[in-house]
């Protein structure tokens, strides 16, 4: 158990993690990045061997860039899969194609973001996080249990069992993120429930080794729906076609007998799961090694309260969702980083409180509107039968859900390339030059940010001030034209403000708040804009 020796000495921390996947390791990394320490709490004393969570999305890459592990992540994804593959549906890999979903992975993403779309394992992303969580200061439990929790007026307290020794620790941090998955433990202690469509599949995913790469060797598939009558899921191989899974969600005729179809994981004889590769193949005969399976429900649901107190839920543990998509795991891993900026803001004095209040108002609209999409999806990949008994939200773009979900706004969503700037959505990305580099706005983000334009310098100065009257909260400044050139033009254009304008971008990269051109008094406006943002 890392780290638990000192801290059976010293056991405050600021944050507690309920968790250390995925979501976990992300939350104690954007802390760490923030200067908070955590302590994650970890059941497991490694990553899962499974090769679960596969597609990440430009937003979450944006955020591995903000804290210097893009580059790692992009690397590890290379040296196991194809980049910049396609998402297609056949009736078999050795049959016919019926569609193609995404025929290319990064269409178009050049213009919206700093960063691409990628494919990694969650067991080779874990370790990446787990050491730049550590490098940055945060501690990382293993092969330990969270067995009692309860808070009161001043924190949280947890006890923790090493699940070798049996050895308890007593730990205390001010506040407590759960990130324990979809059986969350702290969840069902705070009594809250889901809310939402259920389960409709009783799912199976297939590990399996087989040299699929007679039908795959050309092709650079990513993902690829299978729907023939034996079964309807979805294949995912490592780059030399030799291991991966399949994923099946329904088996034989749902349009005769929708309940035994659901019911995918019936039967995980060993003869049955090669027979459903076989099947997904087409290819009878094919030999297939079966290295693991698990069950999985097939679901659409959304926490009813997102914080309890001094507790926050985030991941798994506050919306379940179909894999279809890819939205489950990286919707938790924003929900960490929405978090974690508050969190830091808080915990050093320079906010209010309340600034807590707006996890839950901003990440649960957004978590049920992707909730719904990736049902949509699921009904339109996978099982198109359902559309006769369920009311499914039309499909929205795939740029929507990953870069142009909106906080405090009375729609959840909007096209990013039409956003311009617009508070509540994400601050847009466009190429400047910077002391002769080459940066994105999205670079500039990680404290407020004040991006003026070339006639602004009254706005550059009253945000110095701003950010004094609020204890001297990190508050960076950028004067297009001065600080930084914008060698298209186009960067006032796209954050919707004149040259003598400017736009507050929080430090999690979205608009706080702008105007449009120059005010009489900007110092008062700026300081109520900063004001609000941070609670006050």
């Amino acid at each position: 158990m890392p780290g638990s020796e000192s801290l059976a000495r010293e056991n405050e921390t600021p944050v507690l993690i309920a968790g250390g996947g995925m979501v976990g390791l992300s939350a104690a990394t954007f802390l760490a990045h923030q200067g908070i320490p955590s302590v994650a709490i970890e059941k497991l004393k490694a990553s899962s061997p499974l090769p679960r969570a596969a597609f990440f999305h430009m937003r979450t890459l944006e955020m591995f860039r903000a804290v210097g592990i893009e580059g790692r992540v992009r690397r590890r994804s290379e040296e196991d899969f194809v980049p910049e593959g396609a998402i297609v549906a056949v009736e078999s890999l050795a049959g016919r194609k019926l569609a193609d979903i995404i025929p290319s992975l990064n269409e178009g993403v050049d213009a919206v973001s700093p960063c691409r779309r990628l494919f990694l394992n969650q067991p080779s992303l874990e370790p990446i996080l787990r050491d730049r969580a550590r490098e940055a200061g945060a501690t990382v439990m293993q092969g330990a249990e969270l067995i009692e929790l309860k808070q009161d007026a001043q924190g949280v307290t947890v006890q923790v069992k090493d699940v070798d020794t049996g050895a308890e620790h007593t730990l205390h941090g001010r506040y407590l993120i759960a990130a324990d998955g979809a059986h969350s433990k702290v969840r069902e202690r705070l009594g809250i429930a889901h809310e939402g469509r259920g389960v409709f599949s009783s799912s199976l995913t297939i590990y399996f080794t087989a040299d699929l790469s007679p039908w795959l060797g050309d092709k650079a598939w990513s993902i690829i729906y299978v729907n023939n009558s034996v079964l309807r899921g979805f294949f995912r191989m490592n780059r030399s076609s030799q291991t991966g899974f399949l994923a099946v969600n329904t088996v034989g005729d749902p349009y005769q007998d929708p309940q035994a179809a659901a019911n995918a994981a019936a039967d995980t004889s060993e003869r049955r799961l090669i027979e459903l590769v076989r099947a997904g193949v087409g290819v009878p005969d094919l030999p297939v090694k079966i290295d693991g399976f698990s069950r999985w429900r097939a679901t659409a649901t959304v926490a009813q309260r997102f914080r309890e107190g001094r507790i926050f839920i985030t991941g798994d543990a506050a919306h379940l969702m179909p894999p279809n998509g890819g939205f489950g795991g990286n919707t938790g891993i924003h929900d960490a980083h929405n978090l974690a900026w508050k969190l830091a803001l808080v915990l050093k004095g320079h906010a209010h409180e309340r600034l807590l209040d707006t996890y839950e108002s901003e990440r649960r609209p957004v978590a049920k509107f992707t909730v719904e999409q990736a049902f949509s999806r699921y009904v339109a990949r996978t099982a198109p039968w359902l559309q006769s008994s369920q009311q499914t939200d039309p499909l929205v773009h795939d740029f929507d859900i990953e870069l142009g979900y909106l906080y405090g706004c009375r729609e959840t969503h909007a096209d990013p390339r039409e956003t311009f700037g617009m508070p509540g959505s994400r601050a847009p990305h466009l190429w400047l030059t910077r002391k002769g580099d080459r940066v994105s706005t999205i670079d500039l983000t990680g404290h407020y940010l004040l991006l003026a334009g070339p006639e602004g310098a009254a706005w550059v100065d009253a945000a110095r001030s701003a950010a004094a009257h609020f204890g001297g909260v990190p508050l960076d400044t950028c004067r297009l034209g001065t600080d930084a050139l914008d060698p298209e033009g186009r960067c006032t254009h796209a954050y919707g403000i004149s040259p003598a304008g400017a736009s507050l971008i929080r430090p999690d990269g979205f608009v706080a708040w702008r105007s449009t051109g120059s005010v009489s008094n900007p110092e008062a406006a700026l300081r109520e804009a900063l004001g609000r943002s941070l609670g006050y």
